[in-house]
């Protein structure tokens, strides 16, 4: 038993999240040191002792410790505000949960989470962006890095995409951007913007899912003096883009509670800052985007349908690069020319094989995923020409090693070896080249009559 003990405590202990544990008298049992160091504490000061001796601003309604001893009921990432006996006060998120032993409660233990450096490093967040905007108009309007010209394609739906959005982007109406990562949303969304009436208002970006749930709230609408202990009249993203555009990324992952308070500011340009009653007029165009698609966020819930109906007056779905291969060697010029730049090399282009394995790759992460790709190639390459070996050793088709070490007197037959090595990377080029015979012929360097003759002499 008294070895179960020691491996318990030595667990706890290396737990990375404050652990703090009381008994149903409210006595602390344990307590480890990442609690000791959110709480500004040493363990000593707080093992053994009455949660409210070592934490005087707590109750017995305040605590969640002893709230979930009273109703044998966990309490899930809920803040927590209180001072210690040093009077420092401490922010955290606490998951608190009952501990039961046949049946009755013998205690609490709360997973805590520290949630001041979280909300100071969003609140010098909002303080940035506040210092940003109070720059002159000509400077507001260089905010945006990109415009739709930066959206290179010579694909006619994805032109055709950019045309529309050139015109949409002279109205006020909300905007839905659906597309997988890497394919250029926030290009999108920018261009939007330096396109529309607005260019020379703030443009504001959050991605919903960087943030805590429980501090998007008030990055988004800002908070009122004494919502909570220490909170100031803060601005929030809403009234820093007053007049301009507010850029909401991955809008899925925000909790449907808040896509309620979005919601009511779409329909009447109305927010409300954390802990006050007191309405604020704004004047922001709203663009979403998600990288999931939209009827499965629906399907699964993330996303409120009123809100969807509401965002979804102008909608854009940006076609991932397997669905416009063309673009594929097109960027690839591209991007070789701009780090020719940036590198100070003379790469001319890709060889054939190259531009065969380039075309017939399905490139998962799109646009972004080409890029850096050929970033890498640009920075190994020696000759004046890309070549497949300069492909990161992750896209290079690795069936042709022979796997596995065990090494039996059949698995050294060096024929059997052979042909099933040659067996494999003949399926690799044709798959490669989407059984095209002559693209399959070029990737393995063999003549065409060559490859057909192996064909038909071996099943593959």
């Amino acid at each position: 038993m008294a070895l179960t003990q020691e491996v318990l405590t030595a667990i706890l202990k290396s737990i990375d999240e404050g652990i703090h544990v009381v008994d149903t008298g409210g006595l602390t049992i344990f307590y480890n040191e990442v609690a000791a160091k959110h709480d500004g504490m040493d363990v000593d000061e707080v093992l053994g002792k009455h949660l409210m001796d070592v934490f005087p601003s707590l109750t017995e309604d305040s605590s969640t410790l002893l709230q979930v001893i009273k109703t044998g009921k966990p309490i899930f990432n809920q803040t927590q505000v209180y001072v210690n006996i040093h009077g420092v006060r401490i922010d955290t998120i606490n998951t608190t949960l009952p501990i039961f032993v046949k049946g009755d409660i013998v205690g609490a233990v709360e997973i805590a989470k520290d949630f001041s450096r979280m909300k100071l490093l969003a609140e010098r967040l909002l303080d940035l962006q506040k210092g940003l905007f109070k720059s002159t108009s000509k400077k507001r309007a260089k905010q945006v890095k990109y415009t739709l010209n930066d959206i290179r394609t010579i694909n006619p739906d994805f032109l055709n995409t950019k045309e529309e959005a050139r015109k949409l982007a002279k109205s006020d109406a909300p905007i839905l951007v659906y597309g997988e990562s890497g394919t250029g949303k926030e290009l999108m969304v920018q261009g939007i913007h330096h396109e529309s009436h607005r260019s020379e208002g703030p443009f504001v970006a959050q991605n919903c899912a960087a943030i805590p749930e429980t501090l998007l709230e008030s990055i988004l609408f800002g908070t009122a003096k004494g919502s909570y202990t220490g909170a100031v009249d803060r601005k929030g993203l809403f009234e820093l883009a007053d007049g301009g555009t507010l850029f909401l990324d991955e809008l899925h992952t925000m909790p449907v509670e808040l896509q309620a308070k979005l919601l009511r500011v779409l329909e009447d340009g109305l927010i409300r800052r954390v802990g006050s009653s007191q309405n604020i007029a704004v004047n922001v165009r709203i663009i979403a985007a998600m990288n999931v698609h939209p009827q499965m966020a629906l399907q699964e819930k993330m996303i409120r349908h009123d809100l969807y109906y509401r965002l979804n007056v102008f909608t854009f779905s940006l076609l991932p690069l397997r669905e416009r291969r063309e673009d594929i060697l097109y960027l690839t010029d591209f991007f070789i020319q701009e780090f020719n730049r940036l590198l100070s090399k003379t790469i001319q282009g890709v060889e054939k094989n190259l531009e065969i394995f380039l075309t017939g790759y399905q490139w998962p992460g799109n646009v972004r995923e080409l890029k850096h790709t050929l970033e890498y190639m640009m920075n190994v390459c020696e000759g004046n020409l890309l070549r497949f070996d300069d492909l990161p050793v992750i896209l290079k088709p690795n069936s042709a090693c022979v796997q596995g070490d065990n090494h039996s007197p059949e698995n050294l037959s060096l024929r059997k070896n052979l042909v099933n090595m040659e067996k494999k990377l003949i399926i690799s080029a044709l798959e490669l080249s989407r059984g095209n015979i002559n693209q399959a012929a070029k990737l393995l360097e063999i003549p065409r009559q060559t490859l057909q003759y192996k064909l038909k002499k071996i099943p593959y």
